[in-house]
């Protein structure tokens, strides 16, 4: 496995103190930033666009991570790539198709931004297996897409244990993601799991200890 990476939510920031949000990420061990976009109709919230994504671009040298759970993520992949996203993730269940979505895939990688695929709880491993060579990170979420602060499923774990089998002994460069629940108890778990990237939201932003929470995760 990689070293831990550990992305924090913006979806639970404080948007009216959004600068000093990402200060206390910077002096955390984190070292990216996610983005959750959501477009009222792949999942019923909405969040935040291209512009939001820019302006932080500004703010940190941080990677930024971007996870469109929308239902035409082909139509705007391009705009977040030129907003300054490093890595697009999309959603399989969009298309539920091996070739459209391996075109995504390579139209995100010509742009110059990694690319990732994300499986809702209901969706099996096995669906997104044959597209693992060809991405930068597999996400699995743990809790429905669509509202921070839910309960951890207990299932992404038997997911994340299938998915590390796979890419250790086919030797591929691809991430395992997980996001949904994730806190110092949760956390572990999943990097015990095999996991590589921890997003965290609720349990990090509203809390002045940022700094300290993000190093929980790493314990």
């Amino acid at each position: 496995m990689a070293e831990l990476i550990v992305a924090p939510s913006l979806l639970s920031a404080d948007f009216s103190n959004l600068e000093r949000e990402i200060e206390l990420v910077k002096k955390s061990k984190a070292k990216w930033i996610h983005f959750d976009v959501m477009d009222g109709h792949f999942v019923p919230n909405i969040s935040f666009g291209s512009k939001v994504l820019a302006d932080v671009s500004k703010l940190s040298d941080l990677f930024l991570d971007v996870h469109l759970m929308i239902t035409d993520p082909d139509k705007y992949a391009e705009t977040f790539v030129r907003a300054g996203a490093d890595l697009i993730t999309f959603h399989y269940e969009v298309f539920d198709d091996y070739d459209v979505c391996l075109e995504l895939i390579q139209k995100i990688k010509a742009l110059g931004a990694q690319v990732g695929i994300s499986v809702k709880p209901k969706t099996v491993t096995n669906a997104v297996l044959p597209l693992l060579r060809h991405l930068n990170l597999i996400l699995v979420m743990s809790v429905e897409p669509g509202f921070g602060g839910q309960k951890f499923q207990e299932q992404a774990l038997s997911k994340i244990r299938d998915l590390r089998k796979y890419i250790d002994r086919n030797h591929l460069k691809c991430l395992i993601e997980v996001d949904g629940g994730i806190d110092e108890f949760t956390g572990p778990r999943c990097r015990e799991a095999g996991v590589d990237v921890l997003v965290a939201g609720s349990y990090l932003f509203g809390h002045a200890d940022l700094p300290e929470r993000v190093e929980r995760l790493f314990e």
